[in-house]
C-alpha cells in the first residue's frame, strides 16, 4: 500500500530538492488558484487563468520531458500509467484553447471552466495517490534530487500556454520548447498589461496578442511538434483534428499540377 505524496513530509518525499517536494508544492499553489477561480468573473477572472495557465502548463511540460520517460523505465505498466495522464494534460490544453474562445458571457464557459476544475484535480490525485508514490518506490532519494533539479530547469524555460496540436512526448515537445516558450512568455506579458487598461493602448496590445497567437499556432503546425506523441492523445473535443499536414501536401500538389499544366501550355503555344 502506498502512501499519497500529500501526506508525506518533505524529509519522507526526499529532502527540499526532490521532485516530490516541488511537485507537492506546485499542487498546494493550484488548490489556492482553483479557490480563487470559483466565483470570479471579468477581469478578476482573467488574471486568476494567467495564473492557473503559467503554473499548470510549464508544470506538466517538464513531466512529459523530465518524469514520464523514467516511469515508462522503472515501472512494468508505466506507458499504461502516463499515457492516461498525458489524456488528462490533453484534455486540459483542449478546454483551455475552447475557454479562450468563448466570450466572458457565454453560458458555455461555465462548463467548461467546471470541466477544467474537475480533470485539474483528477490529474493531481493521479500524480499524488498512484504515480508519484510508485515512482519513490523505484528511485532512490539522490535520483528523485536529481530529478527535482532536471525537473525545475525545463519548467522554467517550458510554454505557458494551451498547446493541444503539440505532442504531450519528446522529440516534438522538446523541439517546441523553445520557441512557444518566448512566444507564450511574451504573451502573458502583454494580456497582462491588458488587464486594467484602457485609452487607444488597448487595440494595440489586442494586436499584438493577436500576432502572437498566431505566431504561436504557426510553430505548432511544424511536422516536428507532433514527433513521438501517441494517436490516443491525438483527438481533440471527440474527434481527430484536421490533418493540416496531408492537406498542405495535397496543395502542394495541386499547386505543381497546376504549373505543370501551364508550363505544357506554354509550351505548346
Amino acid at each position: 500500500m502506498y502512501t499519497s505524496v500529500a501526506d508525506q513530509t518533505t524529509d519522507q518525499l526526499g529532502g527540499p530538492l526532490s521532485v516530490l517536494v516541488r511537485q507537492k508544492r506546485d499542487h498546494v499553489r493550484l488548490s489556492a488558484l482553483m479557490e480563487r477561480l470559483k466565483g470570479s468573473t471579468g477581469e478578476d477572472q482573467a488574471a486568476v487563468l494567467l495564473d492557473i495557465y503559467r503554473l499548470v502548463f510549464p508544470h506538466a511540460f517538464a513531466e512529459e520531458s523530465v518524469l514520464w520517460p523514467v516511469l515508462r523505465r522503472v515501472l512494468p505498466d508505466g506507458e499504461e500509467l502516463t499515457l492516461e495522464v498525458e489524456r488528462e494534460h490533453q484534455e486540459v490544453n483542449e478546454l483551455v484553447k475552447k475557454l479562450e474562445g468563448l466570450d466572458g458571457g457565454s453560458p458555455e464557459r461555465a462548463q467548461v471552466l467546471g470541466r477544467l476544475t474537475e480533470v485539474l484535480d483528477d490529474d493531481v490525485r493521479d500524480e499524488e495517490d498512484a504515480l508519484f508514490p510508485r515512482l519513490q518506490a523505484r528511485v532512490g532519494r539522490r535520483e528523485l534530487q536529481v530529478l527535482g533539479v532536471l525537473w525545475e530547469l525545463v519548467r522554467r524555460i517550458a510554454p505557458t500556454r494551451a498547446h493541444p496540436v503539440v505532442t504531450r512526448r519528446p522529440p516534438g515537445n522538446v523541439a517546441a520548447a523553445l520557441p512557444l516558450s518566448v512566444l507564450d512568455r511574451c504573451r502573458d506579458l502583454v494580456d497582462r498589461a491588458l488587464l486594467g487598461a484602457d485609452g487607444p493602448a488597448v487595440p494595440a496590445l489586442h494586436r499584438i496578442s493577436s500576432v502572437l497567437a498566431d505566431a504561436s499556432h504557426a510553430v505548432e503546425l511544424l511536422p516536428i511538434m507532433r514527433s513521438g506523441e501517441d494517436p490516443s492523445t491525438r483527438l481533440i473535443a471527440g474527434a481527430q483534428p484536421f490533418p493540416w499536414g496531408t492537406a498542405a501536401l495535397c496543395a502542394a500538389g495541386a499547386g505543381l499540377v497546376v504549373v505543370g499544366a501551364r508550363w505544357t501550355a506554354h509550351r505548346a503555344d
